[in-house]
């Protein structure tokens, strides 16, 4: 059964509610073996985050097996084109490294019988129709941009999200 209040007792509590978030959500669930490779690789890149010089007050992890969420707390250092596309450039690794696709748009994530199911966006009318999710299944909301959105609007159910505008003609 999945807790999906997990992410918010993780998130470090020391971070500015504004701080920048990224989402990358895998394309596959992680293995436990693969969890436990992943984890270095993103505690050595927070260690070596940098901007313009400077050190980046980051944190990155692995929450529900598939998600990638990085952050980065702009108080000390910004955040600037180069940092991010380091960031960038180890996402792309860990697809590499991990043989999963980090960086599809067009496959949405919601929690359906306790566990996260990926669904092609083309697909979201069919699932409707047929009662697999509805307007109170809860969705994740991989735009969340900053640490407060994280903890309060990362999982929501579908009424409560930018979903609902393009599902609402299905939905009635």
């Amino acid at each position: 059964m999945i807790n999906l209040d997990t992410h918010k007792t993780l998130i470090p509590q020391d971070f500015a509610s504004n701080s920048k978030v990224w989402i990358y959500q895998s394309n596959r669930l992680f293995t436990m073996s693969e969890a436990f490779e992943l984890e270095p690789l993103l505690e050595d890149f927070v260690e070596q985050w940098k901007s313009h010089g400077a050190a980046v007050k980051g944190y990155a992890n692995l929450f529900y097996g598939q998600f990638i969420v990085l952050m980065a707390d702009e108080t000390q250092a910004t955040v600037g084109g180069c940092s991010t596309d380091s960031s960038v450039r180890l996402i792309k690794q860990i697809e590499q490294d991990f043989k999963v696709d980090m960086f599809n748009r067009q496959s949405l994530a919601f929690v359906v019988k306790d566990k996260v199911q990926i669904l092609p966006i083309n697909q979201l009318n069919y699932a409707i129709e047929n009662g697999f999710i509805t307007d109170e299944t809860l969705y994740f909301n991989n735009l969340v941009a900053t640490k407060e959105e994280l903890v309060s609007n990362w999982i929501v159910p579908i009424n409560q999200s930018w979903l609902i505008n393009k599902l609402s003609k299905f939905l009635n």
